[in-house]
């Protein structure tokens, strides 16, 4: 699914006009990125968690040449999902 499908589901779902919807969705992306940003995390309770997490600085293969590369430490976002979401899934 694709955001402007995601907009046509959220819209039919809750009743609201596609350009509504595209402004709930986008409102809640910026939202949590936001968070994200901060070093917040945002839980949904059934659906799942976003939260930030530090990877460290490690080495690597060039996977054509096989030379060692150094891959730099970064902050990645990591989704954890809630039970309910789990359970629906599998």
């Amino acid at each position: 699914m694709n955001k402007a499908q995601l907009i046509d589901a959220i819209a039919k779902d809750a009743n609201l006009t596609k350009a509504d919807a595209k402004r709930a969705l986008d409102a809640f992306i910026n939202a949590t990125t936001d968070s994200l940003k901060s070093g917040g995390r945002v839980a949904l309770v059934g659906f799942g968690s976003f939260s930030v997490s530090q990877r460290n600085a490690r080495t690597g293969r060039n996977p054509q040449t096989g030379a060692p590369i150094n891959i730099a430490a970064k902050k990645v976002v990591k989704f954890k999902a809630g039970t309910e979401l789990s359970d629906s899934v599998g």
